[in-house]
């Protein structure tokens, strides 16, 4: 099993970054890994912490039609270049945590995805460069409304509520090319998405070289690289969860929007 890296919050309300072992104890950082934190001598029982999101990014760029057959149930070309945007960073909620269904929307898709952490500050640079920019992966769901995403013409609102960047559950430092992704909803046991880690059109790699020609990327911040086909709506009650192959699950339920 890969070693795992998380992000906990302790039952006397301090955050610390660690190293999950299989008996769910955490061996505490003295700082974010990504950032040459080293093992301290704390070690946090399962029962004295929360998992959290297992990063807090000062922003999140994320991909658009990344993989080829999601370009086509879309009715449109695949981007000649990278097609970026933004989701907040009030958008990360962890593994666990309800995905709020806004009042303002009638359709809220999934939207299963790799994300990549950046593990040094990078500008300017190459695709072969940006292998060594890259400190880790996780998964994360692009929670969308569809309807509004129609509606407004561009991005924003749709993937900007609260809850809509589910991450998690924590960081493994190496990825296969040929890991799959798969999205399930509830208890089928058939994925609603699923496809290899490299059918992306744009690589990893490509994406960071790409958005450091445009903005500085810090330590920690996070890159959604697309999702494939297979998107669809969630209701209200519904459970979430993306599994990628060498991270493990990411589980969140749909819930009325708190008002």
């Amino acid at each position: 099993m890969a070693q795992r890296y998380v992000r906990v919050k302790h039952s006397t309300e301090q955050i610390y970054y660690g190293i999950l072992l299989p008996d769910r104890t955490v061996k505490v950082l003295d700082a974010p890994p990504w950032l040459g934190g080293q093992l301290s001598e704390l070690q946090l029982e399962p029962e004295t912490y929360q998992l959290l999101a297992p990063v807090a990014p000062s922003k999140i760029i994320a991909v658009g039609k990344n993989y080829q057959a999601h370009a086509a149930e879309m009715g449109t070309p695949v981007p000649e270049e990278p097609l970026l945007f933004l989701k907040p960073p009030t958008a990360i909620i962890a593994d666990g945590k309800p995905i709020y269904y806004p009042p303002q929307s009638q359709r809220v898709d999934y939207e299963g995805e790799l994300a990549v952490i950046i593990g040094e500050t990078s500008k300017n640079c190459s695709a072969s460069q940006a292998r060594t920019k890259i400190w880790g992966y996780t998964i994360a769901n692009d929670v969308t409304a569809r309807d509004l995403q129609k509606k407004d013409g561009q991005w924003t609102r749709a993937k900007g509520f609260d809850s809509f960047c589910p991450l998690g559950p924590w960081i493994v430092r190496e990825l296969s090319a040929g890991a799959r992704l798969q999205t399930f909803l509830n208890d089928s046991p058939q994925p609603n998405q699923s496809a290899l880690i490299s059918d992306m059109v744009f690589s990893p790699e490509v994406l960071v070289s790409y958005i450091s020609e445009i903005m500085t990327l810090f330590p920690g911040d996070v890159i959604l690289t697309g999702t494939p086909e297979g998107i669809g709506p969630m209701q209200v009650g519904d459970r979430v969860r993306v599994e990628i192959e060498g991270i493990g699950g990411l589980e969140n339920p749909i819930v009325v929007a708190q008002v």
